[in-house]
């Protein structure tokens, strides 16, 4: 992604829509170390809040994770949400939210079950 000089510099959306779609593609592979924001930035023409924005979006997503003085790496998906060392603290919360919506969904089906069957079964109870 290198910029020419009348093309319009891109967004942090743009950086990390480009970024997310390689990952999905299988061009950059898990584990992989992404380019340093500081460089890229400058690759780029851009600032570098918007390159740390980015990352910041995918991490969230739970794409990247980053590791304070190793660099920012692309996720493994294999690995249960939230373990890594870097994990957004965003992502953590979600996943745990998500968790026990889970857990919750799953009582109250079981609990439909059991009432579905009562309405079913005709015969008085004593």
């Amino acid at each position: 992604m290198t910029p020419s000089s009348d093309a319009p510099k891109p967004t942090a959306k743009d950086i990390a829509a480009k970024c997310r779609k390689e990952i999905v593609d299988g061009e950059r592979k898990t584990g992989s170390r992404m380019p340093p924001a500081r460089q890229l930035a400058k690759d780029l023409g851009v600032q570098l809040m918007t390159v740390q924005s980015a990352y910041n979006q995918l991490r969230d997503e739970g794409l990247l994770l980053s590791q304070q003085g190793r660099g920012t790496f692309v996720r493994d998906p294999a690995m249960p949400l939230g373990t890594e060392p870097g994990s957004s603290p965003a992502y953590v919360a979600l996943a745990k939210e998500l968790n026990s919506i889970h857990d919750t969904l799953r009582l109250l089906g079981d609990r439909l079950d059991r009432l579905e069957k009562v309405v079913a079964d005709p015969s008085p109870r004593a």
